[in-house]
Parts: C-alpha cells; structure tokens; sequence
C-alpha cells in the first residue's frame, strides 16, 4: 500500500503505538510497521499523536481588537459588553476579517482546528457576520469555523436583534445562540430561550446559549434551557456555556438540576480562563472564581468541553490560541489532578469538544478525516503539564505547520548540558 503521508511510530492518546498512513484527505490505515512507500514520511517517534486540538466557544468578530477603543478597567463582563457596543460602530469588514485571519494563522500553529465562534448580531448592518462567513470559506481548507448567531446585547432587549438573529442564520451562520441573562427581567430571558430554541428546532439547527454567566445564584436560565431541550426533543443538539452561576447556586438545586441536564442531553462549555478573570468581581474573600461544576457534571454523565473563549478583546487582555492552556487551568480550577481527571480535561480540549459541535469527521480512527497534530511530549498529560511544541500540524492530509524541537544549553558551575522538560508521566 502507497501513502500521500505516514506519520512514523507515534504515541497515541489511549498509549498505543502506531503508524498512520494517510491518501488525499482521509486516514487510510493506523496500525504497528506500516509500509514505508509514501510521498513523505513524518518521524513521530517517542511523541504524541494527537487530534487537532477543538474550541467550542469563541469570539472571533471580537478577538486581537484589545485597546480599541480602550481598555476594560475594571475587568467585569459587563464593562466588556459595554466596550464593545463602544467599538462595533468603529468596525469594518476588512478589520474584522484580517483580525480573524490573523487568528486563524494562531490557531493552525497551535494545533487548533476546530473552532465554534459566535458572531454578534445586534449591528443592524451584520458587518461581522459577513465578514467570519468570508473567513469560514477562507479557511476551510484548514479549520473548521462553525458560527453562532448571537444576539449579544439581548433577544429582546436590543430592538433589532430578533430581526437579525433570522437574517444571520438566513445568511448561513450554523447556530442559534442567545444570552437570557442579559435581558431587562428574568421573565423575558427565560421567554428568549423558549423562542429561540423554537427557532433552532424549526430549521434543524444546534443551540449554544450563553447561560447564567453571573455570580447570581438565582440565575437559573439553564433550567428553562433542559425544560426546552425536551419539549422540543432537541435533546443531543443542546448546549449551555459558561453556566458560571452555578458555581453559587443551592446544592440541593444543583443535585435536582444535574440529573436533568444529563437526562435531557444538554452539554456544557466552561471558559477556564475567562471564568475565573471575569467572575467574582464584586466579591472581597472568600472570593469566587466562577467556573461552573465541572467534575459534578461529568459525574452525572454530561458532556462537558473546555472553551478559549476570548483573546485579546474587551474581556481578556491575553491568549494565545493554546487549547492546552485552557485544559490547564480548568484541571487546576476543578481540582481534577488523578491521572483519569487529567486525561479527561485533554479529552475536553479534543474528543469531547469536537462531539458537542458535531464534528463527525473528527478523529484518529481509519475513514476519518486525515487532520491531526504531533506534539513534543509523550502522552497526553505530559503535553498538558508542558503545553509544547506543536512538531506538525496536519490538515485534511496536508502538513500545514511544523517546529523543530526546542532545547535549552546549559552551562552550571563547569557541568555543560542541555534540560528536556519531558518527564514521563502516568497515562
């Protein structure tokens, strides 16, 4: 058998080792001492072969446009969603495409190939939208770009957003979104739900609803959220992001509300990093850090994914399209240190991300789509503790990145050397 590309004597996620023989796009074999005869080879030995890492929630109409037209002083959800009401009449087309392009480029280098952006639809022109529906085909060679239509100043709240959230998925966007929590009472973010989930069933569309992103613990949006998931037998296409106020609600809500969640087939998406930055503002000590329960819901059976969220915009000041990043402050947020927990949170930045975005392609496996990543490190936990070199990206069977492996010389009190930060760690 004659490969396009093999990829040699990889570690994958689940230990094994293996060689992946790639024709086109596709993965054609993966299997010990493949043939040799293939256009190119890629040496992975002693490292991780991995799929492409995967962010299920994102900003990119917002991202790289930190300090336009200033800074968000207080560092609150709010002031950010005020800022940018300040820069959307600033935006053009061309800047928000070329932002996100430049994203995009981040991303590849990283090993992020999957992304779930919403777009806001409360600019009466849909300016972002347009323009991340040009990105999306620009960049489908490479990334998937899944958009939201997201009514960031309120369903109902902003005049013109119920109009536009229709014209935005008229035009192609993917999924319904919404934020309840934003609208003036509680009464009408729990109506919002209930229409735009309405919405998503009558087109056969995903939902990703901005839910309960407040320190409120009365916020309880996620309810409505499972409530209409049945109603509507949308269960499985379902998902509540953020869900940060549950990180303050009654514990015995909480154990009524879990077992609905996983009943009804609704995912979560925490932001680890935003979450904690954002959340707790008004608190003195002990202070809130606001991501939601996370080893709670996996236990109850609920898929749960670990979203980036934010870089460098009116909410966050940093970010580096780094998914690994994003595991590793969710591992140490939801205190999942066992070896289990810790390969859990890399499956929340790959498998289980790209399951709640309905990535059928998605995987190592024979018939999959030939996109993956080989990184300097040897297993899964190992690349979470070190966050490294990204050695090849592999896009749709073409390589579209590479690095060579980094060491540091040392020279200590006479006793020249170098330092690899790899240690082996358990799977």
């Amino acid at each position: 058998m004659t490969f396009d590309l093999l990829v040699r004597g990889g570690t994958l996620p689940d230990g094994t080792t293996a060689d992946i023989g790639i024709t086109g796009e596709t993965i054609a074999a993966i299997a010990p001492n493949l043939p040799t005869d293939a256009g190119r080879i890629v040496d992975a030995s002693g490292n991780l072969v991995s799929p492409p890492f995967v962010d299920p929630h994102f900003h990119m109409d917002a991202t790289l446009s930190y300090g336009i037209p200033r800074i968000n002083a207080s560092g609150t959800l709010l002031e950010g969603i005020a800022l940018w009401g300040e820069l959307k009449p600033l935006l053009t087309h061309e800047a928000v495409r070329d932002r996100a392009l430049a994203y995009c480029d981040w991303a590849v280098s990283m090993g992020l190939l999957a992304i779930r952006s919403h777009v806001d639809v409360c600019d009466d022109r849909l300016l972002a939208v347009e323009a991340l529906l040009e990105v999306k085909k620009l960049v489908a060679p490479y990334i998937d770009l899944q958009l939201v239509a997201f009514p960031q100043d309120g369903f109902y709240r902003s005049p013109t957003a119920r109009a536009n959230t229709l014209r935005a998925l008229d035009m192609g966007v993917d999924v319904v979104g919404g934020i309840p929590h934003f609208e003036r009472t509680m009464d009408d973010g729990k109506r919002s739900v209930t229409e735009l989930c309405e919405i998503a069933a009558s087109r056969g569309l995903l939902v990703d609803m901005h839910c309960d992103e407040t320190d409120d613990p009365l916020s309880r949006h996620i309810e409505q959220l499972v409530y209409e998931t049945e109603r509507l037998g949308l269960q499985g296409r379902v998902n509540g992001s953020h869900l940060t106020s549950m990180h303050s609600m009654d514990n015995y809500y909480v154990s009524k509300l879990l077992p609905l969640m996983a009943e009804a087939d609704v995912s979560a998406i925490p932001n680890p990093l935003i979450n904690i930055v954002i959340q707790g503002r008004h608190d003195t000590y002990p202070k809130r850090r606001g991501q939601t329960r996370v080893p709670e819901m996996l236990k109850a059976g609920i898929r749960v994914g670990f979203g980036q969220d934010c870089v460098l915009d009116p909410w966050y000041p940093l970010g580096t399209a780094d998914m690994l990043d994003v595991a590793f402050m969710g591992l140490h947020v939801a205190q999942m240190t066992s070896p289990a927990d810790m390969k859990t949170c890399f499956d929340m930045v790959t498998e289980t991300s790209a399951a709640i975005m309905h990535l059928d392609h998605y995987g190592l496996a024979v018939g999959k789509r030939a996109s993956l990543v080989v990184l300097d490190a040897g297993n899964p936990i190992e690349a979470i503790r070190l966050r490294p070199e990204r050695l090849c990206v592999i896009a749709r069977g073409k390589v579209v990145a590479e690095r060579k492996r980094q060491e540091t010389a040392l020279s200590l009190a006479g006793r020249p050397g170098s330092v690899n930060r790899r240690h082996k760690t358990p799977q």
